[in-house]
């Protein structure tokens, strides 16, 4: 699903006051972490991912990376944290893409 403004706007929103639920470091990207960052998202469908600076990667490589090997979004970037969103398999998990598809 390609997202709109006013829906990337309510993501934004709602991810506003959450703490990142990963971290990305010296080991970076590999299958493995995608994988858990596409459980995490039939679990919880919006969270947030931040970079520490001790990483060799960058923000446009890990969301290139993201997007390319998952259906997983990046709704905003800000420094070093990326706001990810996805809808959940599970269809009574689905509490900001019923909201999102409202919209």
């Amino acid at each position: 699903m390609e997202l709109r403004g006013k829906q990337k706007r309510y993501l934004r929103a709602q991810a506003h006051d959450m703490r990142p639920l990963f971290s990305i470091g010296k080991q970076g990207m590999s299958q493995n972490w995608l994988d858990q960052l596409s459980d995490a998202i039939d679990k919880r469908e919006l969270f947030k991912v931040n970079i520490l600076p001790n990483s060799d990667v960058t923000v446009a490589e890990l969301q290139a990376f993201i997007e390319d090997n998952s259906d997983i979004q990046v709704v905003q970037s800000i420094g070093h944290t990326l706001v990810l969103f996805g809808e959940s398999k599970d269809k009574d998990r689905r509490h900001y893409s019923t909201a999102v598809k409202a919209i």
